[in-house]
């Protein structure tokens, strides 16, 4: 269930965005490409490895690519609240036909549908965290401990904010460096890519705090894995030994 002020039904439920969003795939794949490939990298699995995966918020399904290029005998589970996403989703996922399948999970609750296994080896969640008010997102992450075997990993790339202003403007003086079009394009953005940018900014927070719930739910091995500007991918891994 959405919040009154929330506003990602009206973002990812609209035709209009998902037909902007599927034209962009391509670029979307290559621009993320080195991150989704690391996110692979990180689990614990050998290539000849069978496990199931979970993806969150797992959209159009980026970030299972990687893992299922790298790991053959992999097979994921795409959770997704947007009907419009996941028709999408499937014309994106064909190269895995047979190993993934959609289903549907709004994770602004914490109710999750009996189709998502009970436990799983691993689960990932790749710009859709920072969609969530900050109970939610302490609360997502003691369940996503709840639902991983012993062993298994969460990692989350994200964007995050900063309480700092110098490191907020450093973090804009670059990425405007790296794309010399995006300060235009802020300065003159069309109805939907502002309705995009403001939902996309609602609920961003510093790195600090989601690192601590992630090790408040039980997670070991927390770190910040990957870092640029304000995208990270962090995460932790469910003990083989719960502490009692």
């Amino acid at each position: 269930m959405n919040r009154p002020d929330d506003s990602n039904a009206a973002i990812w439920k609209s035709t209009d965005i998902i037909a902007i969003r599927t034209a962009r795939a391509g670029a979307r794949e290559q621009r993320g490409a080195a991150q989704w490939e690391l996110m692979a990298q990180l689990l614990p699995f050998d290539e000849s490895d069978a496990f199931i995966f979970l993806d969150l918020g797992a959209g159009t399904g980026s970030a299972s690519h990687g893992i299922l290029k790298l790991y053959p005998h992999s097979t994921a589970i795409l959770a997704d609240f947007s009907a419009e996403m996941i028709a999408a989703g499937e014309v994106e996922m064909q190269p895995f036909a047979g190993r993934y399948r959609f289903v549907t999970f709004d994770m602004c609750t914490d109710v999750w549908p009996k189709v998502i296994p009970r436990k799983v080896d691993a689960v990932i969640t790749g710009m859709s965290i920072h969609h969530l008010p900050d109970d939610r997102k302490r609360g997502l992450f003691s369940e996503i401990f709840d639902r991983l075997r012993p062993g298994g990993w969460y990692l989350n790339y994200d964007a995050v904010d900063s309480e700092d202003a110098a490191v907020r403007d450093a973090w804009s003086r670059a990425n405007d460096r790296i794309d010399p079009l995006a300060a235009e394009q802020r300065l003159h953005r069309t109805a939907i890519e502002l309705a995009r940018h403001t939902n996309h900014m609602r609920y961003v927070i510093p790195l600090t705090p989601q690192l601590a719930w992630i090790e408040d739910a039980g997670f070991a091995g927390v770190d910040v894995y990957w870092k640029r500007l304000d995208n990270v991918i962090y995460g932790g891994m469910r003990p083989e030994e719960e502490k009692t």
